[in-house]
């Protein structure tokens, strides 16, 4: 069951045309939106894996990737959102679409739970966009 779910994350027309190229701008802007709109809900869900990390060393990754999630890959968002032509107005006037507003609430129960179930939800996250 897992393995039938996984790969209709990672191959799908949508991964597909993205891979190619040759996605649709508006269906890009579409997916940008509510992509950026996890954002500060994987942002909490990061930041409470590092404070429950067991040690420093254990910490010290996550802590890159959080710099990283915050600096870098927001400036990406607000550039392709100008590329894209999607003001503030548009982005703040389109609602978050069902499996947006369900990721924001797992990512952010996922941030009161184990330092294990936390690892978990990023790593299934995070695989998913490398596995594109």
């Amino acid at each position: 069951l897992a393995g039938a779910k996984w790969e209709a994350v990672i191959n799908h027309r949508f991964t597909d045309a993205l891979a190619a190229g040759t996605i649709d701008r508006d269906v890009l802007a579409r997916y940008l939106v509510q992509d950026h709109r996890f954002l500060d809900s994987f942002v909490v869900l990061l930041s409470s894996m590092v404070a429950a990390a067991p040690s420093l060393a254990a910490r010290i990754p996550g802590c890159q990737f959080l710099a990283l999630i915050t600096g870098r890959e927001n400036t990406y968002f607000e550039r392709s959102f100008a590329a894209l032509g999607v003001d503030d107005a548009a982005r703040e006037s389109t609602p978050d679409t069902a499996p947006t507003v369900a990721f924001k609430a797992l990512m952010r129960d996922a941030a009161k739970a184990t330092y294990s179930e936390m690892l978990a939800v990023l790593v299934a996250a995070e695989w998913s966009y490398q596995s594109w």
